[in-house]
């Protein structure tokens, strides 16, 4: 088979280096990547949503099989072109990937359907919003309609910045995304992902995970595309599972279904698990970026069969099998992310941490220039580590990440600690 991803992340290049390890995969191609996945992957140089170009490419090339990672290509129809064209892709279609493209259309899905959620209201108008901010008080939770890169969420703990934020949105600062904007209810609790492969009303549940949002440690600062991750998350434990799949994911599927919006690829179910129960913070229509790569560090069972499985109809033959290992992401990121910062900084030490076969280093905002390995993005890597306890990948992957350099490298230093802790308390670890 030839495979096509389509993305440039640490997302890609996790589904990269998962795919390449196919028996089934004869050459990988990836449009556009970046430099860690050019060493396993040949570059196609076509940007993720110029689609016409890349089902010209497709077709003209005979790819077998295009695995779509970031949401933008996803949002744009990307799934639909290929399809007309008759090429096999795993993705969501256009009107199936407004769940993620619109808050406000998931929001009300939300509502329709029963799915547990913050209150909310959606507005288009300035002075309304802000009037509703004053009548609800703070701390309140303020979002962009549309996509904006996982930057598009202000936790407002004051008036003054929640006024000031709806200002800033309804002057541009997201462009067409923030044109309209949901404002909810802060919950409190602990967050986490889940994960599943779905066709119509069917899934295949993957390895459960939790991401770390905020730029600093112990949750602070604004929010980013994700910091790390851990996998498997203690948090969901087979009682919250079960109800996450009856209560959330296949309502959805069902719901999107009636709608004519039947979901086929990766449903990300972004969740709040505290006093007001379980409650949906967000959908995504693809795989979370960090969570992929602790996840498909775990994954020991073939992801290009189980998707060929599910596109041809046969979701329910689909077992993944996973490791026990705990894996863990800490992500290594410009100085300055997730605002402005600077590219193009020489970036060493990669071979050295990977020397210890349980690390394995995805490349995000990586490109090469005069020969160097250098900076090109917010995000730059994610370090990964798997151990037979979380405790023991945490110190693995963060002895690998203070082996790597590039000047104003800025990363988390607590990746871990909620599950390490909540592991502690059951009496695990």
């Amino acid at each position: 088979m030839k495979v096509l991803v389509v993305g440039n992340g640490g997302r890609e290049h996790a589904l990269a280096w998962k795919i390449k390890q196919s028996p089934l995969v004869k050459e990988l191609y990836c449009a556009k990547g970046n430099a860690g996945i050019w060493q396993i992957a040949r570059k196609v140089d076509i940007s993720p949503t110029d689609i016409k170009n890349l089902v010209k490419f497709a077709k003209e090339e005979k790819i077998d099989l295009t695995v779509v990672g970031p949401e933008q290509p996803l949002s744009e129809g990307i799934v639909d072109a290929f399809e007309e064209a008759g090429l096999k892709i795993f993705g969501h279609r256009r009107s199936s990937a407004i769940l993620e493209a619109s808050k406000v259309f998931a929001k009300n899905f939300m509502k329709k359907y029963g799915i547990p959620t913050a209150f909310y209201e959606t507005f288009d108008n300035e002075n309304e919003a802000v009037e509703f901010v004053k009548k609800m008080g703070t701390p309140i939770v303020i979002k962009a309609d549309g996509l904006a890169a996982g930057k598009g969420v202000v936790i407002a703990n004051s008036e003054e910045e929640a006024v000031n934020t709806i200002k800033d949105m309804f002057g541009g600062r997201f462009g067409e995304a923030s044109k309209r904007i949901v404002i909810e209810e802060f919950l409190t609790g602990e967050e986490a992902s889940y994960i599943a492969m779905v066709k119509g009303d069917k899934l295949v549940p993957m390895a459960t995970s939790q991401d770390h949002k905020r730029v600093f440690d112990n949750d602070k600062g604004p929010n980013t595309g994700g910091m790390g991750a851990y996998s498997p998350a203690p948090l969901v434990t087979p009682e919250i599972e079960k109800e996450i799949l009856e209560k959330i994911m296949y309502p959805t599927l069902r719901g999107m279904q009636s709608e004519g919006r039947e979901l086929c690829g990766f449903l990300y179910a972004g969740l709040m698990i505290g006093e007001k129960g379980i409650n949906v913070l967000e959908f995504n229509v693809r795989m979370g970026d960090p969570e992929t790569q602790p996840i498909m560090r775990r994954l020991k069972s073939d992801l290009v069969e189980h998707i060929m499985d599910i596109l041809e109809g046969r979701i329910e033959s689909v077992k993944p099998e996973w490791s026990e290992d705990y894996s863990i992401g800490v992500v290594m990121a410009s100085a300055g992310y997730p605002g402005k910062y600077e590219k193009g900084k020489v970036i060493t030490g990669i071979e050295d941490a990977e020397k210890d076969p349980d690390i394995v280093v995805f490349h995000a905002g990586t490109d090469i220039k005069d020969g160097n390995l250098v900076t090109s993005g917010g995000r730059v890597l994610t370090v990964t580590a798997t151990g037979k306890t979380l405790t023991e990948a945490k110190e693995k992957v963060y002895r690998a990440v203070e082996k790597i350099h590039f000047e104003g490298a800025h990363y988390r230093r607590d990746i871990g600690d909620k599950g390490i802790k909540r592991l502690k308390q059951l009496g695990i670890e």
